[in-house]
């Protein structure tokens, strides 16, 4: 039986050794606290990546053919720690062999693992943290790897900004740094919220992305939903600008939690993960900002590696 390839791609196109984006799957819904069902996001946003067209119309690109590999699966669910451990693991051996990393969850304490991977090989990183939740709980039930914990690490070891916040415990205030916080409802009264966000992003940047960050109008199947969220076009907007004027690194997309009643969803999480990786290796997003035409370029965050000359 053949291998499953991303979105059905040609295996010419999903072949490890010469694809320039690696895609790890991480179906873990271990800590999440209202509806279950993360763990089944991979499955369903792989099923919805088979039924879009590969052709971008706005960056008039097929990304595909840059190369993407389907990794196995991270299954290890034995623990919280043992889960992000197995994840940063992972991810590090990825970002070693030079590719493009990219994970798709299951919940989002995965990050804490990807982040710590990302942290230790890239100089300066900022981790951009898109979310309708603060997730900034030094420990919860128990663990300092539950999904309320996910970027709390982040917030003591990189630039951490956040963007669409609209739900937080108020013990969470006290670590928050509300300089680099765009809380949804003052996004909505400030047309230069993008800018704004953009300025205090480094060159290097790791995009960690919640689907709840997203209105429930159009991504209803999460585990959180939270109303006041970000719409379709100026998510895209927003991501166009960070692609193209920073050195993305790589990213992760959490928390979808499929309804077998309600597939838009899902096809809105394989559109956007697809046009991200659009945006990073289009060279329409680059003559745009011709400033920034090599910011982007497939491999350019090879030159920002902590201790680079060991990856060589």
């Amino acid at each position: 039986m053949n291998k499953r390839t991303y979105a059905g791609i040609p295996d010419q196109y999903a072949k490890l050794e010469t694809a320039k984006v690696v895609l790890i799957p991480v179906p873990y819904d271990g800590t999440s606290t209202w509806q279950k069902g993360a763990d089944k996001g991979p499955e369903a946003f792989l099923d919805a990546s088979e039924n879009m067209e590969l052709y971008d119309i706005e960056t008039d690109s097929e990304v595909y053919k840059e190369g993407i590999y389907l990794a196995d699966p991270v299954t290890e669910n034995t623990t919280p720690e043992q889960m992000v451990d197995a994840v940063h693991s992972i991810t590090k051996k990825y970002i070693h062999k030079n590719k493009f990393v990219t994970l798709f969850g299951g919940e989002h304490s995965i990050s804490i693992g990807t982040i710590r991977a990302f942290n230790e090989c890239f100089n300066n990183l900022t981790v951009l943290h898109i979310d309708a939740h603060a997730d900034l709980r030094k420990a919860y039930e128990g663990s300092s790897c539950n999904h309320a914990c996910a970027v709390y690490e982040a917030n003591q070891t990189t630039n951490l900004v956040q963007v669409g916040i609209r739900s937080m415990d108020v013990v969470e205030k006290t670590v928050m740094n509300l300089d680099k916080v765009f809380f949804a409802h003052e996004m909505a009264v400030n047309q230069y919220w993008i800018e704004d966000v953009v300025d205090q992003l480094t060159q290097n940047v790791f995009i960690t992305f919640d689907l709840d960050a997203i209105d429930p109008s159009i991504l209803p199947s999460t585990g959180t939903p939270e109303p006041g969220g970000l719409f379709y076009y100026e998510t895209l907007e927003f991501l166009k600008k960070v692609f193209a004027e920073k050195n993305v690194v790589g990213f992760d997309m959490v928390e979808l939690c499929p309804n077998a009643n309600e597939k838009s969803s899902d096809f809105l999480a394989a559109k956007l993960y697809y046009k991200m990786l659009s945006y990073k290796f289009s060279s329409v997003i680059e003559d745009e900002d011709e400033d920034s035409a090599n910011t982007h370029s497939p491999f350019n965050h090879l030159s920002k590696f902590k201790d680079h000359d060991q990856y060589e």
